[in-house]
């Protein structure tokens, strides 16, 4: 979603990023890297209309490419709307050369994870007043081999009915109650026909490939 309506908060987060100092290698500093502010300069310059009509007048007297005014501008992305599921999918593959090969590096991630300070300071189904939006790990798929070849395995969490969630998917009612554990349950690895109950440190140190949280609050 663009922002448009309110430039003076276009740049502002629900909490205060310059807090975070993220771990490299985790989802953290994943997150962060994907937020942070670009400067669009030189070849990247943004075509502005307002700067356009301003130098040359209404669009229908400008009839050439050349007379449109491109300007500096900043950029950034931010999550405008707060999902009742978080879906998180971790880049596992780089380009060497002509050919693609797998990222096995380990990327560190939490049972709790909070999205305010990726979340735009108007942020969608956040109660006022909220600072936090946290989530909690219930599933994780796992990949191993190469690019070529490999297995899919899962970690899955079975637990409680999570009533808040579904307030929020049925009704659209934001969780208000102040929620900064894991869900409670029993983590299980999933291979094939294969089922064993886990501990989540066994899940936290997976190479994760796919990440899915729950709202908490």
């Amino acid at each position: 979603e663009v922002s448009t309506e309110d430039p003076e908060t276009a740049f502002f987060t629900l909490a205060n990023r310059e807090d975070l100092n993220p771990e490299e290698g985790s989802i953290h500093h994943c997150l962060y890297q994907f937020t942070r502010n670009e400067k669009l300069t030189e070849t990247n310059k943004l075509l502005c209309d307002v700067c356009t009509q301003r130098h040359y007048g209404p669009k229908k007297n400008i009839k050439s490419e050349k007379k449109y005014v491109y300007t500096n501008a900043k950029k950034q992305m931010l999550i405008s709307l707060a999902p009742p599921i978080l879906t998180l999918h971790l880049k596992r593959f780089q380009q060497a050369g002509f050919n693609l090969r797998k990222v096995n590096r380990h990327i560190k991630f939490p049972e709790v994870i909070d999205l305010a300070p990726f979340c735009t300071v108007k942020c969608k189904n956040v109660a006022e007043g909220n600072t936090k939006v946290l989530y909690s790990l219930y599933g994780v798929v796992e990949h191993s081999g190469t690019m070529r070849s490999g297995h899919y395995t899962a970690y899955a969490k079975m637990r409680t009915m999570n009533n808040r969630l579904s307030d929020l998917v049925l009704r659209g009612q934001s969780p208000q109650a102040l929620e900064t554990e894991p869900v409670k349950g029993q983590w299980f690895h999933i291979s094939d026909t294969h089922v064993q109950a886990v501990s989540a440190s066994k899940v936290l140190s997976s190479q994760a490939y796919l990440l899915f949280y729950e709202r908490l609050l």
